[in-house]
């Protein structure tokens, strides 16, 4: 198999992990707190093994690690709130919330590069919105649950945009290191400070640490470090346009997997389908944008 179809082929099962990750925050019964305890230690446990042996880490990790600790500290308060979401409501509704980042990011991108809103920005955030209502109309019984994704979906813009900014100028699986250590010591603390650190933290079912095992190195670690390897083969575009895909695996995967339980109605669908076109366009958008400045310096 050629380079760019194997490495096709490994962006596909990347981002199918990805939607699998949902699934597993239904299957694990593990309070969403302990559940990101423990998948960020165990990431940050398989990405330093691997990083190591792999010789990725060239300096000290304290060059900027308050930076990267606290960007460590929105990644595990995504995660909870994603994982709390999908308890208190269902993967389908989770998964679609989670494209409202696409808004968020439109307003946040522009005031951290320091440039102008464009109107294709606008106008993707308005259809989002748009999406947004109608799943608010017609799942009204998952309400809290749209709130706890729509949060999640903020905290994954601003994490992501952060580090847009800072992976140009330092090594990714370095920086993903330092920020699953700080997300593990944070959550760590919150729990001690909150009286919930104590033995019950071993005590979960051997099912629900199978699955957090898998979690941490299949779902973050091995994916984490292959969406990097593939970006060395394919275009920034397939990368994002692929990557848009996440939500459609994870609620075609949790219908066949979960059943009736992610039965949703059509105006869901409507609206999920409104916000999956809105991440398509955004990806065309920018890979126009990257074609264009690529044009102006030659």
């Amino acid at each position: 198999m050629a380079p760019k179809q194997s490495n096709l082929v490994l962006l596909h099962v990347t981002v199918f992990i990805f939607g699998f990750t949902a699934i597993l925050g239904k299957l694990i019964e593990t309070p969403s707190d302990k559940l990101v305890l423990w998948r960020m230690a165990i990431a940050a446990v398989s990405i330093g093994i691997f990083a190591y042996a792999a010789g990725e880490i060239k300096k000290s990790l304290r060059t900027n690690a308050v930076k990267y600790s606290l960007i460590g500290l929105v990644i595990a308060a995504h995660w909870i709130t994603f994982f709390e979401a999908i308890k208190v409501s269902n993967v389908s509704v989770t998964l679609a919330c989670m494209s409202a980042a696409t808004l968020f990011t439109s307003v946040i991108e522009p005031i951290v590069f320091r440039r102008r809103i464009h109107a294709g920005e606008v106008a993707l955030g308005i259809a989002v919105i748009g999406g947004l209502v109608l799943i608010f109309s017609f799942e009204t019984e998952y309400a809290v649950g749209i709130t706890y994704a729509l949060i999640s979906a903020l905290l994954a813009s601003v994490f992501n945009v952060l580090n847009g900014a800072f992976i140009k100028n330092d090594n990714p699986i370095r920086i993903s290191l330092v920020e699953m250590m700080a997300g593990t010591a944070g959550i760590a603390a919150w729990m001690l400070l909150s009286g919930k650190m104590d033995a019950e933290i071993l005590s979960m079912s051997p099912l629900d640490w199978f699955w957090i095992a898998v979690l941490g190195t299949v779902c973050t670690a091995f994916a984490f470090v292959a969406s990097i390897k593939v970006m060395e083969v394919l275009t920034p575009f397939t990368v994002s346009l692929t990557i848009n895909l996440e939500p459609v695996y994870g609620i075609v995967l949790a219908f066949f997997i979960f059943g009736e339980s992610e039965r949703m109605t059509g105006g869901f669908y409507v609206g999920t389908t409104i916000l999956i076109a809105a991440l398509f366009a955004n990806a065309a958008m920018k890979s126009r944008g990257m074609r264009r400045k690529e044009q102006a310096k030659t």
